[in-house]
């Protein structure tokens, strides 16, 4: 597995998103099972995982924790506060909550969970409009001088916070969803880490799985499997997209590859600084999926998915309309 550079945090290529070990696509899978694939991916070269306070609540990152102690000093921990979660009772609210004193609290009961002595990369799970950025980033710095926090990361913000969250305490990443058919982050959030030297993680780099190619145009999804409620997952949507996903599994029998491995190799050919993390649950898919990293894509290759992506229109947008109004604010 190659490295590359959050800012000036060393990591695999290609990170774990572990929200997949939650309840996010159904009942979550066996604990055991669940170490198992992640000291696996750990073994196959994986040295970022990436979790947080809301999946679950709690539950992941006590999961991720336990996996990863015996592994800790050769791996990069990043979680997430942000969302309004009752201390007490875990119960999440609808709302965020970035208050100072919450984020402490929240660092402080993640630390505990995920039983470490600092978390390497703390990312404000969402921009909280009701507090200002400088007053969250100045919170982090005050923890990363408490020695609790070793860097500070954003998710799903504007090009303009991002400036403002960087200017009082430098960020080394900021998270949002990218990939082969969600491309938001290109006009202003790509261009302004590059400027500033902050690395750049996509989440969902596969497309929730649509583009893997193996979720058919007529797929169903089970009762909490956040699918089933995604505009981009309806019935409708997923007959009309099925052409993007067909693009993707023509150049990947081109290039003896696997669509999943593709859509990976397309994010790393994009910026040096983009570390993409993808999440499965089975160890087989781990390593299909860091096969992405023997996937060369040429100019020209680059070149003609541009052309053919720019003829095709997805539809449905790729968040609930209340979620998606949390973004890029």
């Amino acid at each position: 597995m190659k490295t590359r550079f959050l800012g000036s945090l060393a990591v695999s290529e290609i990170g774990f998103g572990t929200m997949s070990f939650a309840s996010t696509y159904g009942a979550a899978p066996e604990k055991a099972e669940a170490i198992r694939v992640m000291r696996g991916a750990h073994d196959l070269g994986v040295t970022l995982f990436d979790t947080a306070e809301a999946y679950g609540p709690w539950t992941n990152e006590e999961l991720v924790g336990e996996a990863l102690r015996p592994i800790r000093d050769k791996v990069v921990i990043a979680t997430k506060f942000g969302f309004d979660i009752d201390p007490v009772t875990g119960k999440r609210g609808a709302g965020l909550n970035s208050r100072p004193e919450h984020i402490r609290d929240v660092v402080d009961a993640s630390l505990k969970r995920l039983g470490i002595e600092a978390i390497d990369l703390l990312y404000q799970h969402r921009v909280d409009p009701a507090v200002p950025i400088e007053d969250v980033a100045g919170t982090v710095r005050d923890l990363i001088a408490a020695g609790k926090v070793h860097r500070f990361g954003l998710s799903e913000a504007s090009a303009q916070t991002i400036r403002k969250a960087h200017a009082v305490q430098p960020l080394t990443a900021v998270q949002s969803e990218y990939s082969l058919w969600t491309r938001d982050p290109e006009p202003e959030v790509l261009p302004t880490c590059e400027e500033l030297g902050i690395g750049f993680v996509p989440w969902s780099p596969l497309g929730a799985g649509f583009l893997t190619g193996k979720i058919a145009a007529d797929a169903t999804f089970a009762p909490g499997d956040f699918r089933a409620n995604s505009p981009r997952f309806s019935p409708e949507a997923l007959a009309a997209n099925q052409q993007i996903a067909d693009l993707v599994g023509a150049l990947a029998a081109e290039k003896g590859a696997t669509s999943a491995q593709v859509a990976l190799a397309w994010l790393l050919a994009r910026k040096p600084f983009i570390v993409p993390i993808f999440g499965t649950r089975r160890l087989d898919r781990v390593a299909e999926n860091l096969g992405a990293g023997a996937v060369a894509l040429s100019a020209e290759d680059m070149g003609r998915i541009e052309q053919a992506f720019a003829a095709v229109a997805v539809t449905g947008s790729r968040l609930p309309e209340a979620v998606l109004a949390m973004s890029y604010r």
